[in-house]
C-alpha cells in the first residue's frame, strides 16, 4: 500500500511508517540526514501533524534541529515547555490541550496539542522528537506507542558518536 493512500486506522498507518523507517534510516548516513528524512516521513504520513521535528540536546538546552513546518523556537531549556519537560523527565509527554499545559512555549499560536518523545541513549537525552497539531487531542496512546518504536529504530541505526552534532 502506498504511504500516500488514505488509511483510516492509525495503527495500520503507523505500521507502514515503521516499515519505511527501517529502510529509510541508515547507520551509514549522517545523523542530520536520518533526522531530516524521518521528520519528512512523519509530516507526509499524517495530515493531523502541523509541525514535526527534532530538538538536539547540548548541556541543559535543546536546540532546533531538522524539522518540517513553520519556523520554530530555536532554544528550549530542559524543564521548560513540553519539549523541555520531556527531556528533563526522560519520558514521552502527550498534551491534549497545550493551552492548559503550565509553561507551554507557543512557537505557533495555532498549535492545540503536542506529543514529545525523548531520544535517550546510554542514559543521556540527545534529542527529542516533537509533533504538534492544530487539532485538540490529536495524539493518543497509539501515537505514543508507535512514535516510541520509531525512536527505537532511530537509536538502533544511529551510533552514539553520530548524535554529537557539535
Amino acid at each position: 500500500m502506498n504511504i500516500n493512500s488514505k488509511i483510516i486506522d492509525p495503527t495500520e498507518k503507523y505500521k507502514e511508517v515503521l516499515s519505511q523507517a527501517v529502510y529509510l534510516l541508515s547507520d551509514g548516513n549522517p545523523v542530520l540526514t536520518n533526522l531530516s528524512n524521518l521528520a519528512a516521513l512523519l509530516k507526509r504520513s499524517f495530515s493531523k501533524i502541523s509541525w514535526v521535528g527534532f530538538y538536539i540536546a547540548k548541556g541543559e538546552k535543546l536546540f532546533l534541529g531538522p524539522f518540517q513546518g513553520d519556523v520554530a523556537c530555536e532554544t528550549i531549556d530542559f524543564g521548560s515547555g513540553v519539549c523541555g519537560v520531556s527531556a528533563k523527565k526522560e519520558e514521552t509527554v502527550v498534551v491534549e490541550n497545550v493551552h492548559e499545559f503550565s509553561g507551554h512555549i507557543a512557537c505557533d499560536a495555532n498549535t492545540n496539542s503536542e506529543i514529545v518523545v525523548p531520544i535517550v541513549v546510554n542514559g543521556k537525552v540527545f534529542a527529542v522528537l516533537d509533533l504538534d497539531s492544530y487539532d485538540y487531542a490529536a495524539f493518543r496512546e497509539t501515537d505514543k506507542y508507535y512514535l516510541e518504536k520509531i525512536v527505537e529504530i532511530l537509536k538502533k541505526n544511529v551510533t552514539l558518536e553520530k548524535f554529537n552534532l557539535t
